[in-house]
């Protein structure tokens, strides 16, 4: 979606060439790409600078560009192609997408947390999206760069904007959330991702708080309610509403019942019953947060009952994929965490139907000193009905460490260190009564198993 210019004239020093042809302009990073009427925004990191490629944004379509002040300027540019010469394109970026969201005003929905923020990021879009014009993070663009670039790519008559905000650093949250100033956040829980840098899990719970730093007057603030380091939380600046299992919460989770393709359940105030078609007793809450975040934006029941039926989530989170021999496949390769695997194996332990019941399990990256214990721990949900326990590389195996040292005669486990190595065992297990659970984080990449492994496209929810 394009921007007005005066938008991005309130972040230039000065202007090189004839600015006052420009009307609407579309912000480009990526100068391979092509862009109609495109700002170019050249970053800098550590290992590349993208000043350098000027000539080519053009190419693809670049009107005009941002410019730091000391980066010398193409002798081939040509001489009317607007520069907008700044002190650094990062923060003008962040400046311009600040300025946006004002011009725009849409209410702001933030969601952080150790794990569930784009499921849940996906729910409240899929009940809001039918109430009103919404807009959500698209992909994983939830930082410094991708939060701004999210809002500028907004369009200008969004109405709810729906954010999500990553975050491995004290201090990142306060920034994201006074750049957006949400009007709802929500904390979706407290893992132990990024332990390496936040020292423990109450760190990574004062960092997820910080939330609240950019949170508008009399806003809102949603939380795990099941989670003692959020609990504490007290205060008169914003509104607290705490979800979740325990009765004492402010919605709290009853009647679960719990099929093939995902749960219906209950809340303690209504009489209510909501279906969220998505495995994993762990996205009722998700999908509570997300319900709650509709009924401040006063959306009416049946709107929220509809949207969340009608879920479509971002792919490698319990995505069903059918596999070779009549198996079904569970793509949850997105990331991982201690906590978010054993509340994966918990799902996979209550599928029904299923005789072989094959654990996949990977890596997982930023947990610190406690690396090692925490992979083990793991192992202590590892149990039957779970038939099979395959781990793939030198972390996955700590996983596998316990049961053998345990000799568990009801569970095979094995253990690769290449993910090609495990391909043919795990094609061995699969028939018609097997399920297979893939998880590890990110950079472990175990969705090439699945695809290799599956027969056809995902299957629908």
């Amino acid at each position: 979606m394009s921007i007005g210019v005066d938008i991005v004239r309130g972040q230039a020093i000065q202007v090189k060439g004839n600015g006052d042809q420009l009307d609407q302009l579309n912000i480009m990073t990526d100068s391979r790409k092509l862009v109609v009427n495109g700002l170019f925004v050249p970053l800098v990191g550590e290992t590349f600078n993208g000043h350098q490629f000027l000539m080519k944004a053009i190419e693809n379509g670049a009107k005009a560009a941002l410019w730091m002040e000391r980066e010398p300027i193409p002798e081939a540019l040509p001489k009317d192609f607007p520069l907008f010469l700044v002190g650094d394109t990062l923060t003008a970026l962040q400046s311009m997408a600040k300025a946006y969201l004002n011009q725009c005003r849409p209410k702001v929905v933030a969601v952080t947390g150790s794990n569930g923020k784009t499921t849940t990021k996906d729910m409240i879009y899929s009940i809001v999206s039918r109430v009103f014009k919404a807009y959500k993070t698209q992909g994983n663009y939830n930082n410094h760069i991708g939060l701004p670039l999210t809002i500028l790519s907004m369009p200008a008559d969004t109405q709810v904007l729906i954010l999500e905000m990553g975050m491995n650093h004290f201090g990142e949250l306060t920034f994201l959330s006074q750049l957006a100033k949400p009007d709802i956040a929500i904390i979706t829980n407290i893992g132990e991702s990024h332990i390496e840098f936040l020292g423990s899990r109450a760190g990574i719970a004062k960092a997820k708080l910080e939330m609240t730093n950019g949170l508008k007057k009399h806003g809102s603030l949603i939380i795990d309610g099941d989670e003692p380091l959020l609990n504490q939380v007290k205060t008169n600046a914003f509104q607290i509403i705490k979800c979740g299992y325990n009765p004492d919460n402010d919605w709290s989770i009853t009647d679960v019942k719990e099929g093939t393709d995902g749960y219906r359940f209950s809340l303690n105030h209504g009489l209510n019953v909501y279906t969220v078609p998505v495995l994993g007793r762990h996205n009722v809450k998700n999908a509570v947060y997300s319900l709650t975040a509709a009924r401040l934006l006063n959306i009416n029941p049946q709107s929220i009952i509809t949207g969340l039926e009608h879920l479509s989530l971002t792919k490698m989170r319990f995505e069903k994929v059918a596999g070779i021999s009549g198996s079904l496949l569970i793509n949850d390769c997105y990331n991982a965490s201690p906590t978010s695997m054993k509340a994966s194996l918990e799902t996979l332990k209550v599928l029904p139907g299923f005789d072989k019941r094959v654990a996949v399990l990977g890596d997982m990256y930023e947990l610190g000193s406690d690396e090692k214990a925490l992979h083990r721990s793991v192992a202590d949900v590892l149990k039957a009905p779970i038939t099979h326990v395959i781990t793939i590389g030198g972390r996955g195996a700590w996983i596998a460490e316990p049961l053998l040292e345990a000799g568990a005669a009801d569970l095979t486990v094995k253990s690769f260190q290449e993910k090609a190595d495990a391909r043919a065992y795990l094609a061995s297990l699969l028939d018609a009564s097997t399920v297979m659970l893939f998880k590890a984080s990110r950079a472990l990449a175990l969705e090439e198993l699945v695809n290799d492994l599956s027969e056809s496209k995902p299957i629908d929810h």
